[in-house]
Order: structure tokens, then sequence, then C-alpha cells
């Protein structure tokens, strides 16, 4: 092995075993925490049905939204306890990598349309984010 292609080989061997010792090393704050971004929706009219398919239908749209990592779309659980929120119509839960992933999703052309066509249908919405370690452990 000449003396230029062993330099290389153990810049990149350096460069990889820093990668792998500490992955975040270099990234700023904002790429760090998972964001869970977390929307209940409360339609205007409860016992619509299309009202509902019609959501329903949206929702599925809005997770083409090529930043979201993972989704869940979910309606009440039929666990009855005083803690436990039932009053919504729909949950709509999406995981992102980072923050900045959950900003291009909110400026995203699929989530502006998606509000544009089926913000009538709600009469609110409650939104959760969080943000967390990547790994817990």
């Amino acid at each position: 092995m000449n003396q230029s292609s062993r330099r290389k080989f153990l810049q990149k061997a350096g460069l990889a075993s820093l990668a792998v010792a500490s992955p975040n090393l270099a990234e700023p704050e904002k790429n760090k925490e998972l964001f869970i971004h977390h929307v209940l929706f409360y339609l205007k009219d409860k016992n619509n049905a299309q009202d509902a398919a019609k959501l329903l239908e949206g929702l599925h749209k809005l997770a083409k939204v090529k930043s979201i990592q993972y989704v869940h779309i979910g309606t009440p659980a039929s666990t009855d306890r005083s803690v436990i929120v039932r009053d919504y119509s729909f949950s709509w839960m999406c995981f992102f990598k980072n923050i900045i992933e959950q900003e291009i999703y909110q400026t995203d052309p699929i989530h502006l349309k998606f509000v544009e066509d089926y913000s009538h249908l709600w009469e609110k919405v409650v939104i959760y984010d969080s943000v967390g370690p990547k790994k817990i452990g």
C-alpha cells in the first residue's frame, strides 16, 4: 500500500470510528431528538359518517408527506377510565426524525392542501408535540 492510499485509508477509518462513537457530534441540537406530532380532530358533526369518511380520506392523503417516518390514524379506544380522553373523532400521530423534518412537513404542499380541503369538517384540533431521544437505554 503506498503512502497516499494508506493516509486516505486511515483518515476514512478515523472518521468512521468518530461517527460510530458519537453520531450526533457534528449535528445541531435540532437534529438530535425524535419529534412526535399528535393531533386530535373533533368533527363538527360527530354523527355524520360522510364527514368522518371524508376526513379519513384526507388523513390517508396526508400520510404521503415524505418527511413522515411513521404515521398512525386512530379513533378512540373502548377503554374507559377517568383519565382517558375519548371525545375526539380521529387521532393523527406521526413521527419525524427531528424537528427540522416536522417543520418541512408543516410547509409541504400535501399538508397545506389537507388543511385547505378538510378543515371545514372539524370544529377544533388539539395538538401535542413532543421531543425525546431517538434511543432509550
